[in-house]
């Protein structure tokens, strides 16, 4: 699996991030531009020493993550989305794609996507999950519905 980060603003949620997808065996993609450093020592504090063994791949644009994995199937998570995270069949070379901490995905992306966005169901009166938790929710199960294929490589 493919956790695509549009984006990202919060060392923090990306070092998380990044400690999720080490642990499942996912590949980290970060789209620039970042809103920190690589080298910044909160997302390394939050990726602790998983953060080395991290397969992260860091591209200029989101077009660039799209050329470079055609064919491959993009799903969009967001907040507007209709469809459950849960209501998808996942396929283990998917790329799951969230978009930035303060404004999500853009619109016009959502829109010409619509068949392939998800959201993840939340109370009416909470705008939205932390990012990571959001990540964490949409990988884990995905990789639940492919009887967690990771715990077999080792």
């Amino acid at each position: 699996m493919h956790v695509v980060l549009v984006e990202p603003e919060i060392p923090q949620n990306t070092g998380n991030i990044g400690r999720t997808c080490a642990a499942t065996h996912s590949t980290l993609h970060l789209v620039e531009p970042l809103g920190f450093s690589l080298e910044d020592r909160y997302l390394r504090r939050a990726g602790l020493d998983y953060w080395e063994s991290l397969d992260v791949r860091v591209h200029k644009s989101l077009e660039e993550v799209w050329s470079a994995y055609a064919g491959h199937r993009f799903l969009y998570a967001s907040s507007h989305a209709t469809q459950s995270y849960n209501d998808v069949a996942y396929q283990s070379d998917d790329l799951l794609v969230f978009g930035k901490e303060t404004a999500g995905l853009p619109a016009k992306l959502l829109e010409e996507h619509s068949a392939y966005t998800v959201t993840i169901p939340i109370a009416a009166d909470a705008r939205s999950l932390n990012l990571a938790n959001g990540v964490a929710v949409v990988l884990f199960e995905a990789y639940r519905q492919l009887g967690f294929p990771y715990l077999a490589d080792e």
